[in-house]
């Protein structure tokens, strides 16, 4: 029996000393600590304005009155005379140089530039005729093939018959020569020359890009080929062009070797567009952007796809939330200890 009234106390400690530190975790009746930016919210947002505007005041003061250019050149100088390289930065201006860099290119709305927007494909059928009819003399397309050209701007037929107005050669057969057969959707665009050095040797020693990617491969894309289409003028006083170049003010340094392509009425539509040298350099600005972006019009579906289905699961997923943790920020705990008579 007296084991048992001393062992009461005993356990009655235990449970009462297991169930404070619960208490002390669940109400907490201390002031909270200040932060590293003050107490609360509003010395914390003194705090960052003071500092701000102590960085600006310490800015201008540093840039007006202490790192000026007098200041930089006189250390720059002494430097030298004691045998020191220092390149200070912000000493040199370097200003943008329109004959080396060519100038910047207007920028024109295209039906394609749209978030919802495709593809006029009616355009980049009439840009196929002016790069067949015009562009194909000179650039070559080696990564679009016939078969690229179904359902986009041709049906299937029509691409068949398109690709076997060309012969390619192929082989070897039965006798080990080599032939000369009809093209099929398989082929690619035919080129104008068979290297780069024929290329080179029929337009004076300059080389015809290739046409694939030209619009992903220069800057402003299909402005810089509309603009540099209808770019040709007369050069201006002071500006000389040697023999053989034709002045252009989009093309880097100014002067190209390829001359003026594109006038009034140089290619006949099939469709009765009307066909003036605004016209085809447009058309074939779309196709030529076509074709370094096949993938533009699926790759906008694509995405209003996974827009629609990431809206539906973010909804799921908030509902998903409340729902799981409903419980949890409903619940209310509260601890009330008892009173413990000690037993002697």
């Amino acid at each position: 029996m007296l084991t048992k009234v001393a062992t009461k106390p005993a356990m009655r400690a235990v449970r009462l000393a297991s169930v404070r530190p619960l208490q002390s975790r669940l109400v907490s009746t201390q002031p909270a600590t200040a932060g590293p930016f003050g107490a609360d919210r509003k010395a914390a947002f003194t705090w960052f304005a003071k500092a701000a505007a102590g960085s600006l005041l310490a800015g201008y003061t540093l840039s007006e009155y202490v790192l000026t250019d007098e200041r930089l050149r006189a250390v720059s100088q002494k430097a030298k005379e004691l045998g020191l390289e220092i390149k200070l930065p912000f000493m040199e201006a370097h200003a943008f140089s329109m004959p080396d860099h060519g100038l910047h290119t207007p920028h024109y709305p295209w039906e394609h530039f749209g978030p919802l927007t495709t593809y006029d494909h009616a355009s980049i059928r009439r840009g196929f005729q002016v790069y067949k009819e015009v562009c194909s003399a000179c650039h070559s397309m080696d990564y679009i093939h016939f078969r690229d050209l179904v359902g986009v701007t041709h049906t299937e037929a029509e691409a068949k018959e398109l690709a076997e107005q060309y012969e390619y050669q192929d082989g070897p057969n039965d006798q080990g020569e080599m032939f000369m057969r009809p093209g099929k959707l398989t082929d690619k665009m035919p080129r104008p020359y068979p290297n780069e050095e024929a290329a080179r040797a029929a337009n004076g020693g300059a080389y015809p890009p290739d046409l694939s990617c030209i619009s992903r491969a220069r800057h402003g894309e299909e402005d810089y080929i509309f603009s540099l289409l209808t770019g040709y003028y007369d050069p201006p006083a002071g500006v000389h062009v040697r023999e053989g170049l034709h002045y252009n003010p989009y093309f880097p340094g100014g002067a190209i070797a390829m001359a003026r392509t594109l006038y009034d009425e140089v290619v006949e539509y099939d469709d009765g567009t009307p066909n003036n040298a605004s016209q085809l350099a447009k058309d074939v600005s779309t196709y030529l952007s076509w074709a370094s972006y096949p993938e533009h019009d699926q790759r906008k579906k694509m995405g209003m796809k996974t827009m629609v289905i990431c809206t539906v699961l973010l909804g799921f997923t908030v509902w998903w939330k409340r729902f799981k943790w409903s419980y949890l920020k409903t619940r209310r705990i509260l601890y009330k200890p008892g009173k413990h008579i000690e037993e002697v």
